[in-house]
């Protein structure tokens, strides 16, 4: 297999990740923070020396702002149904992902808020202008992807920071597609809150990731339960990160994740970024002049994540992912993303997207594959 679905999770996992996990299963598999034996502490040590790194990598200071979760969709969750209340607004972007829009629309129905989508451009750029007008009202948060799973733009989550930070308003980062693969620096780029997922540029296994929140903000838990902590008190703990992580945790998939955050780190998301973009310049290359294809999102040249998305003429974008990989053995995704209105933004709503993304394992030999099937399937 052509594997080019990395924006949805990355695949093979570097070997030490598998084998971080064998061993977590073997030797230390208790529950962490519940008891004194042998194994219960070598869990929470693999808790907190991947909480250690992921710290390195977004430069937070204190390791125990980053609370675990099973993926970025429920540390969204966390931070948008934890910090609003009755009659908020908030400032979004067309770009989000389901796990922003339908959290916020099911506020907007049971609490009254009120939310602003930004409009973005047909190559998915925003203009900071449109945001700071969204904030002349009074706001509550302001919620931004930092790269579209659409159209791989990537917003300039540092600036729109800055205005958050000027309006005293708290600033929330999905970092679905950027995490590992974009430098991030949470104090630099004003972040009050950060999700993300472990299972896609951090190399990790699916059902890790996790939600970092700044030192001056509280959230109301989502999940209220057994921390092994202040186990006589009546009330969720105060006490970081337990206060946000109730429940028995994923602690073989966070020994996996740990060892797929170091191996971000040694190959530095600088030297990621710069592999994939290359790569999809070469696609895009590819496949500009194949008459009846269309591509997505920044033209050539532009900064984007790894991520080419594009709709050919004709086809239903279902039968082109179901040909590539029945025909070619080439793994994308169709459809429409769980980012209805990106497609809206770019006039995709009714035909859906084909979307390959790759990773930091694809060759510019596959990137050729993949052309080559496109220009017979095309014919």
């Amino acid at each position: 297999m052509i594997y080019l679905d990395h924006a949805a999770t990355s695949w093979p996992k570097p070997p030490a990740v598998i084998q971080a996990m064998q061993v977590a299963m073997e030797e230390s598999a208790a529950n962490p923070g519940r008891g004194s034996h042998a194994m219960a502490v070598k869990a929470s040590r693999v808790l907190f020396e991947s909480r250690m790194q992921l710290a390195k990598l977004f430069c937070v200071k204190n390791p125990n702002d980053i609370a675990f979760t099973n993926n970025t969709t429920v540390a969204l969750n966390m931070a948008i149904k934890g910090i609003l209340q009755e009659g908020d607004h908030v400032v979004a972007t067309m770009v989000e992902h389901n796990s922003v829009r339908r959290p916020l629309e099911y506020l907007k129905r049971t609490l009254g808020i009120t939310v602003d989508y930004v409009k973005v451009n047909g190559k998915g750029e925003l203009n900071l202008n449109d945001v700071e007008i969204a904030l002349k009202q009074p706001t509550r948060l302001v919620v931004c992807t930092h790269s579209s799973n659409l159209l791989g733009s990537i917003l300039p989550v540092e600036e729109i920071g800055a205005l958050a930070r000027k309006h005293g308003v708290l600033f929330l980062v999905d970092a679905a597609q950027s995490a590992g693969i974009l430098d991030i620096d949470v104090e630099r780029m004003h972040i009050d809150m950060m999700a993300f997922p472990g299972h896609k540029g951090l190399l990790g296994p699916q059902g890790t990731g996790g939600l970092y929140i700044a030192p001056q903000v509280d959230l109301e838990p989502l999940i209220h339960g057994g921390t092994g902590s202040q186990s006589e008190e009546k009330e969720q703990p105060s006490v970081r990160p337990d206060r946000y992580e109730a429940g028995t945790p994923n602690t073989v998939g966070i020994a996996g994740l740990k060892v797929g955050v170091q191996k971000v780190i040694e190959l530095t998301p600088k030297r990621i970024y710069s592999h994939e973009w290359n790569l999809t310049q070469q696609l895009m290359d590819g496949l500009v002049d194949i008459p009846g294809i269309t591509l997505l999102g920044p033209d050539k040249g532009a900064p984007r994540t790894g991520i080419v998305s594009f709709v050919v003429e004709k086809y239903d974008s279902s039968e082109i992912a179901f040909r590539l990989d029945r025909e070619y053995g080439i793994a994308v995704r169709a459809g429409f993303h769980c980012t209805p209105l990106a497609h809206y933004a770019v006039q995709t709503d009714k035909s859906g997207a084909v979307r390959a993304s790759v990773g930091v394992d694809t060759t510019d030999v596959e990137m050729d594959t993949l052309i080559k099937a496109m220009k017979q399937l095309c014919k």
